[in-house]
C-alpha cells in the first residue's frame, strides 16, 4: 500500500511538471518572457512574398498607416480598393490573378548567409521572418498548403529552412511570423472556422516549431475571432510544455480580437499603433515591442522614395526611444522578389550598427531607469541602466551643462567610445554633467551619444 502511495505521488507530482501551464490565459499569463529577448533589445522583421513581386501601395495619396502596405496588395484587390485595382489593371490586366504572382517570386539572389551577416553587423540580435502572410503563401513546405508554397512554386526553394539556418549559424535568434487568418482560404469563414483551425492552421504552427525550433513567434491576423475559438491556448500550452523551444520561445500578443495588449508573453505596437488606436503608454510595466518598416510599407514598396524612409538618424533615434521606454524595437525590411535587400535599407541597418557597436552596452541587456523624467514630445535626452550603472543618452549633443536629478552618489562619469575627460559634480540630488570639448575628428559616432555614470545611487 505504501508502495502504491509512493507512486501515485510520484505519477502525480510528474504530471504536475510535465503540465506546468494550462491551456487557459490565466495560467499561460504567468510564464515568465525569457531574459534573453527582454535583453536583446533590437530585432530584424523580414516580410518577403508574393506581393514583392507587384510591390505596390500608395504613399502620397492616402492618409491611413494601413492603406500604404503592400503587402495588402491581394485584399485590396478582393475589396476592390480603387487605387490598388487600378494600379493592377494597367500592369498586369483584368484576367491577372493574385495568384499568377507566384511563378513571378523566384528568389534567385537570395543568399541566406548574406542576409545573416548583414542583421549581424546591424547589430540586431533576433530575425522574425514572415513564414506565411495573410495571403496564404508560405516560405516552407507546408503539408497543409495544397503546394501553394516556396517549394512547390516560385523560388523552389525552403525560404524560411535556409534564412534560419543561416541566422543560427551566426549566433542570432530566429523567430517566425505566422499569420492566423488566410483570405481566400474557403475554410477561413464563420460556419468552418473549426475545420480550419483543427485541420490547417494548427498543425502548421506546429510543423513551424518542430521543423525549425524558433525562439520568437509573432502571430498576426487575430482580429477575426476570440482566441477561445482560434484555439491559440491550446497551442500555447503545447509551445511551453512539450516543444523543443518551450524554455526559450518567446510569442507576442496577438492571438485573438480580444488578446492585444492583454495576454501573451509581449505587447506589440505597430508604428505605434495598437489596431487604431494610439499604442502602449511610455511607462507600460509588460515587456513590449514597437515594429515598423524603415519606410511607409512592411512589404517592399518600390514607389516609396527618400521622403517617406526614414534617416538613419530617425532609426537610431527611435531604437533609443522604445528602449529607454522599456520596450524592444523590431524593425522591418522588405526585400524585392528577386531576394535582394534595397541598397538604402542595407545602409541603415549598417548605420545603426555602427552606433550600436560604440553604445551598444546602453541598450543591450539594459532596463527603463524608474527614475526617468516624463516623455515629453522633442525631448533629446533618454535614460537606460543596467545594474549600478546608469546612461544618459543625448540624440543631440548637449550645447550647456546637463543637469540630472534624483541621483544622490554617482562613480566615474565617461563619453562611450571617448577617451576625453568628462568632469561632473554632485550637489544634493542632481548631477551635473559637463560635455567634454569635441570636433568632428574626436566625435566617436554619430547620431546620439552616451554618458556612463558608474556605481550611481
Amino acid at each position: 500500500m505504501r508502495l502504491l502511495c509512493c507512486l501515485l505521488l510520484m505519477t502525480i507530482t510528474g504530471n504536475s511538471f510535465s503540465q506546468t501551464y494550462q491551456p487557459e490565459w490565466q495560467s499561460l499569463d504567468k510564464r515568465e518572457t525569457p531574459g534573453w529577448w527582454t535583453d536583446a533589445k533590437f530585432g530584424i522583421f523580414i516580410h518577403w512574398g508574393l506581393y514583392s513581386v507587384p510591390a505596390y501601395a500608395p504613399v502620397n495619396e492616402v492618409e491611413g498607416v494601413y492603406e500604404k502596405y503592400a503587402e495588402h496588395y491581394e485584399n485590396r484587390l478582393i475589396q476592390g480598393n480603387k487605387l490598388f485595382s487600378a494600379h493592377h489593371r494597367k500592369f498586369y490586366g483584368e484576367q491577372f490573378k493574385y495568384s499568377d504572382f507566384a511563378p513571378m517570386f523566384k528568389a534567385e539572389y537570395f543568399k541566406a548567409d548574406e542576409w545573416a551577416e548583414l542583421f549581424v553587423k546591424s547589430g540586431a540580435k533576433y530575425v522574425v521572418l514572415t513564414s506565411k502572410h495573410h495571403d496564404g503563401f508560405c516560405l516552407w513546405p507546408s503539408a497543409e498548403s495544397n503546394k501553394w508554397n516556396s517549394v512547390d512554386v516560385g523560388p523552389r526553394r525552403d525560404i524560411a529552412g535556409d534564412l534560419t539556418n543561416a541566422v543560427k549559424a551566426k549566433g542570432l535568434k530566429m523567430g517566425f511570423y505566422y499569420s492566423l487568418l488566410e483570405w481566400t482560404n474557403p475554410l477561413y469563414k464563420p460556419q468552418t472556422i473549426d475545420s480550419y483551425v483543427e485541420s490547417h492552421m494548427l498543425p502548421q504552427m506546429k510543423d513551424l516549431v518542430n521543423r525549425y525550433k524558433p525562439e520568437v513567434i509573432f502571430s498576426d491576423g487575430e482580429w477575426d475571432y476570440e482566441s477561445g475559438k482560434l484555439k491559440s491556448t491550446k497551442f500555447l500550452s503545447w509551445l511551453y510544455n512539450e516543444s523543443a523551444v518551450k524554455n526559450t520561445v518567446v510569442v507576442n500578443d496577438r492571438w485573438g480580437k480580444e488578446t492585444r495588449s492583454k495576454h501573451g508573453g509581449y505587447y506589440t505596437t505597430e508604428y505605434e499603433l495598437v489596431h487604431d488606436a494610439k499604442g502602449i503608454g511610455e511607462k507600460a510595466e509588460h515587456p513590449w515591442e514597437e515594429s515598423r518598416g524603415i519606410g511607409t510599407s512592411y512589404g517592399f514598396n518600390r514607389f516609396e522614395t527618400l521622403d517617406h524612409y526614414f534617416s538613419s538618424k530617425q532609426l537610431v533615434d527611435l531604437l533609443i526611444d522604445k528602449v529607454s521606454n522599456g520596450g524592444n524595437l523590431l524593425l522591418n525590411i522588405g526585400p524585392d522578389a528577386n531576394g535582394l535587400i534595397p541598397v538604402i535599407m542595407q545602409e541603415r541597418l549598417l548605420d545603426m550598427g555602427s552606433w550600436l557597436k560604440v553604445n551598444g552596452e546602453a541598450i543591450y541587456g539594459t532596463s527603463s531607469w524608474a527614475n526617468r523624467p516624463q516623455h515629453s514630445k522633442g525631448q533629446t535626452i533618454f535614460y537606460t541602466q543596467k545594474g549600478k550603472d546608469l546612461y544618459v543618452i543625448c540624440t543631440k549633443w548637449p550645447e550647456t551643462d546637463l543637469l540630472i536629478s534624483k541621483v544622490k552618489k554617482a562613480g566615474k562619469v565617461s563619453l562611450l567610445g571617448s577617451g576625453a575627460s568628462v568632469k561632473s559634480v554632485i550637489k544634493g540630488d542632481q548631477l551635473r554633467i559637463q560635455a567634454p570639448t569635441l570636433n568632428p575628428a574626436t566625435m566617436p559616432c554619430e547620431h546620439a551619444w552616451v554618458f556612463k555614470i558608474e556605481c550611481f545611487n
